[in-house]
């Protein structure tokens, strides 16, 4: 993980981004564990978290605020990762769907 401009607690800021990562790949199953690298920014003017550069960006420090960060961000990527293969196959579905109709007719 790394760090944005000003941090929090840095050692509980990586027990509380460890435990979110496990938690992500418990529930979805994922193989191979999942680890996005984040930046968190302090000081920003709201909570958000920017999916494109990976911050989580909070006004103050909040471990909860920031677990809810490493757990969107860490979806974020685990979901990219598989959405390339989920299209494919609804697209195969589709063409079987649509083979199955005609073959009706």
């Amino acid at each position: 993980m790394r760090r944005g401009s000003r941090t929090g607690p840095a050692a509980e800021a990586q027990k509380l981004y460890r435990s979110a990562c496990a938690v992500v790949q418990r529930e979805f199953s994922a193989n191979p564990s999942v680890a996005p690298s984040v930046t968190s920014v302090l000081g920003a003017d709201k909570n958000e978290v920017e999916f494109g550069q990976q911050e989580i960006r909070l006004k103050k420090w909040d471990r909860n605020a920031f677990a809810q960060g490493v757990v969107m961000v860490a979806f974020g990527d685990l979901m990219h990762d598989r959405s390339a293969a989920m299209a494919r196959r609804a697209v195969t579905w589709a063409d079987q769907t649509l083979e199955v109709e005609r073959a009706g007719h």
